[in-house]
């Protein structure tokens, strides 16, 4: 007798979108996101207030909070991301959560630059753990045809978080933003309850209880030509989202409207809003354009064309433009972006589960750690204040080339990951 045909429906695709690792690391990553950029949104604000406003325009290299906050997220990007391949995606996203709350809390009390930069620094560690854990656990809590959908929802609600924090710091003061940032991720701590360890990742501790494979070797990464070069890749393809980020829209009202002779004000707050929410729209068009045409290289290269023409117009095209049309030209460049979503997940679909909580984590941040060289390399093509060797413009220009440059060459030779198989090990 043959068998009858399985006639079964395939599960609904919002079904999958509602699972509760979608659920949470959404709004962890919309926290993650609201206290990341806060202190853009508030930093002129919160520095005048703090008799510290000859820092605005910019000091020292150490004088940068944004790069204390960066070097924060360098180290914790590497401790998180061992602590989620070695004891468990759900530690390490909760435990970053716990962190950067309390972080920012403290941040609102700061009386004084030293105390100030500490804070940013502890923040930037928590801060780091947050996105890399929830791309592992929802990579691998839904199948290979849809993950693609949840890690674009994740990266689309978190990033409006960027949204909402521009439109706070215009509303309330810089101290009660902080604390709102981080009571926010408080409340979210009790969310933990429902959501379950990925199974890939228990099934492959229990498989590797002799230790025949070490889970989370950091180290791991650089033995091998062949991961090395994987892992190298994944960074520089995110160098441009934050060159972007910190270099173009961080100093957009103290350097870049200036000099570009924008006819009204600008404020960084409003600008960093517009440059997320275009961010969120792009986040979401690169999920799930990339589901749509199965590629995650080709959709990759597609954004960075438009970003790259979006740059070259922002610093090349923009003299005399009204304060509206440069806003509108910020928004696109949010848009352009917005391979984000797919540059993470690129990432932990490269490797193998006992190492793809530490990928997933310390490759976003080390693509955001990168603004520590890039603001060096400003600060120093501008030069001294009194005698600059570049104007703003033609600095950025130089290192927008390089970033884009790199971005390109490391997506030449990457490998197509839609639809790969998850379940294997390094």
């Amino acid at each position: 007798m043959s068998t009858p045909p399985n006639f079964a429906q395939p599960r609904p695709l919002w079904m999958d979108l509602l699972h509760p690792a979608v659920i949470v690391g959404a709004l962890g990553y919309f926290v993650d996101i609201y206290d990341l950029t806060l202190f853009m949104t508030v930093r002129e604000q919160s520095l005048r207030e703090l008799g510290l406003e000859h820092l605005i325009k910019g000091g020292q290299w150490y004088h940068d909070l944004m790069s204390w906050q960066m070097a924060g997220m360098l180290l914790g990007g590497i401790f998180f991301g061992i602590l989620g391949d070695k004891i468990g995606r759900l530690t390490a996203l909760f435990g970053s959560i716990l962190l950067y709350s309390l972080a920012n809390i403290a941040n609102g009390f700061a009386q004084n630059f030293e105390t100030y930069a500490a804070f940013r620094f502890i923040a930037g560690l928590g801060l780091a753990g947050e996105l890399g854990g929830c791309i592992a656990l929802v990579s691998e809590s839904l199948s290979k045809e849809r993950r693609g959908y949840g890690t674009a929802l994740v990266a689309t609600v978190g990033v409006f978080g960027a949204v909402v924090a521009g439109l706070m710091a215009e509303l309330v003061t810089w101290r009660t933003n902080f604390f709102i940032g981080g009571g926010l991720g408080l409340a979210l701590l009790a969310l933990r309850v429902g959501v379950h360890e990925s199974g890939m990742f228990q099934h492959a501790k229990a498989t590797q209880s002799g230790g025949a494979v070490s889970r989370g070797n950091f180290l791991a990464l650089f033995t091998n030509r062949n991961r090395r070069a994987r892992y190298l890749r994944c960074i520089l393809i995110g160098l441009p989202t934050w060159y972007t980020i910190g270099i173009l829209i961080q100093r957009t009202g103290s350097h870049f409207a200036p000099a570009m002779q924008v006819d009204g004000s600008i404020l960084s707050s409003r600008a960093v809003a517009l440059f997320y929410l275009g961010l969120t729209f792009g986040d979401l068009g690169s999920g799930f354009g990339s589901q749509l045409i199965q590629s995650r290289r080709k959709t990759v290269f597609a954004f960075l064309v438009f970003s790259a023409l979006c740059v070259g117009m922002y610093l090349l095209g923009t003299t005399g433009w009204t304060a509206s049309t440069f806003y509108g030209l910020i928004f696109l460049l949010g848009l352009g972006m917005g391979y984000w979503a797919i540059f993470v997940t690129i990432a932990a679909e490269q490797f193998g589960t006992n190492l793809r909580a530490t990928v997933a984590t310390t490759v976003p941040n080390f693509a955001r750690g990168s603004l520590i060289l890039l603001t060096l390399s400003f600060t120093r093509l501008t030069g001294p204040k009194d005698h600059p060797w570049l104007s703003a413009p033609q600095a950025a220009g130089v290192i927008g080339v390089v970033c884009f440059a790199a971005a390109f060459y490391a997506l030449w030779g990457m490998e197509e990951t839609y639809g790969k198989d998850l379940d294997f090990l390094e």
